[in-house]
């Protein structure tokens, strides 16, 4: 039996990678650590674009154990704790814990840079405005 997507439809021609991205997203996120997306106004007066903030809770990891880089049309946030032998614990109620976090961009978003503090991962990202742009095709009659 084959899987009705709704990529199928003719009149979504070129979506294919854009299907695969969703079905990947869909299975790898399984909620931590937790993050909010905010927008954050430009002043009009500067006539900037509108920026992104994404911040990540992740208490308890240092700068050194944070990775964030952009693959493609991906930027992905890694944190790798090192559970270090040095302690003996009593109650252990907080793990070292990995994990690793993606948000798909869209075509033309850049990441102005990261920032750790106090627990908080911020990552900023410029939202530029689309281009629109009008082609005009012409039709050529054969002979």
């Amino acid at each position: 039996m084959s899987r009705i997507t709704p990529f199928a439809s003719p009149l979504l021609l070129g979506f294919d990678a854009m299907e695969k991205t969703l079905e990947r997203i869909a299975k790898g996120n399984d909620g931590y650590p937790p993050y909010n997306i905010e927008r954050i106004l430009a002043d009009s007066a500067s006539g900037a674009p509108d920026r992104l903030r994404i911040t990540l809770a992740v208490a308890g990891f240092s700068e050194e154990e944070l990775e964030v880089t952009t693959e493609e049309n991906q930027l992905i946030v890694r944190g790798r704790q090192v559970d270090s032998g040095e302690r003996d614990y009593l109650y252990r109620g907080i793990a070292a814990r990995q994990f690793q976090r993606m948000f798909v961009l869209a075509d033309g978003m850049r990441v102005l840079g990261a920032e750790l503090r106090n627990g908080l991962l911020a990552v900023d990202l410029a939202r530029p405005e689309p281009e629109r742009m009008v082609r005009k095709i012409n039709i050529s009659v054969p002979d």
